[in-house]
């Protein structure tokens, strides 16, 4: 198995348990997924026995880092009413779920901001994610995840994210997950060594790159700076494999576990090809692939 830490999102279908299957069967390293479904404010419940069954299966795999990804519908930057309620409900509830899988962190999209400014929407997330913190009891994390800059979504620029950490009573359980499609998609260049360099100098200037706890490995469908968030598979995009190839190279980001979230087939067959680019492209040697 590849010591580089890298994986994909994978499908919890049919119960969490298989997702690992799933990771083991594409040569994950590392795992991302849903802990209920991702477009519902209520989820099954996860009972005591599928959570020990993906624990135990979690810890024989060999799996290096889990990692769960929130609910597309919860907005932590809506002002007060229905949706912020149910939106820190909802992340209570997944942190909770987090803790009984053994996942040690959540990712989050920060949410969108609506006609408020920037500056009052960065305000309604930390004050949501405090208010989640207080009253939940999971110790679970959230990762602030990189917006493409679509709408009003908080979080396309660093800056942003550097305030929310910033504002919040509880900094030390928060990171960053960094998205190389919305940071590219945001407008931030990462094909070239020259920009590469500024943008990781904007990101260790801001946030700091030692606060970058995942990243979400996905080319992109539309040219630099257009805002729209597309992910497409690895070297297939306005990225391309030079993008990649400095990502992975770079020594600060080495070690952060990194998830595909490129689209899927039934039998999983571009997972495959998209992390042996990614191996590939990190100067891996390639391996004979195992008959089954």
């Amino acid at each position: 198995m590849s010591p580089l830490p890298l994986g994909a999102h994978q499908s919890i279908a049919g119960g969490t348990p298989n997702a690992v299957a799933r990771a083991l069967s594409t040569g994950c390293r590392v795992l991302q997924i849903f802990v209920k479904n991702s477009n519902r404010w209520v989820g099954k419940d996860i009972r005591d026995e599928e959570a020990e069954e993906f624990r135990s299966a979690a810890a024989r795999s060999g799996l290096t880092a889990l990692l769960a990804h929130s609910s597309y519908l919860i907005n932590a930057a809506s002002p007060e009413g229905e949706l912020r309620e149910r939106s820190i409900e909802a992340l209570i509830d997944e942190l909770e779920r987090c803790d009984r899988l053994g996942v040690p962190a959540l990712v989050l999209h920060p949410g969108s901001r609506g006609e408020a400014s920037s500056v009052e929407g960065v305000a309604r997330i930390a004050r949501a994610l405090d208010e989640v913190f207080t009253r939940g009891s999971s110790p679970a994390r959230i990762l602030l995840e990189t917006a493409a800059g679509q709408g009003a979504c908080v979080g396309s620029r660093f800056e942003e994210l550097r305030d929310i950490l910033g504002a919040s009573a509880h900094p030390e359980r928060l990171g960053v997950c960094l998205d190389t499609c919305h940071v590219f998609a945001a407008g931030y260049e990462l094909r070239t060594d020259e920009g590469f360099a500024e943008t990781m100098a904007a990101l260790e200037r801001t946030v700091g790159i030692d606060r970058v706890e995942a990243v979400h490995v996905n080319d992109s469908k539309k040219e630099k700076g257009s805002r729209v968030d597309r992910h497409e598979h690895i070297g297939k995009g306005h990225i391309g494999a030079a993008g990649f190839r400095r990502l992975l190279a770079e020594p600060r980001l080495r070690a952060v576990p990194k998830y595909l979230e490129t689209a899927k087939d039934p039998d999983l067959a571009w997972d495959r090809k998209n992390l042996a680019v990614l191996r590939r492209l990190a100067g891996e040697k390639s391996r004979p692939e195992r008959r089954r």
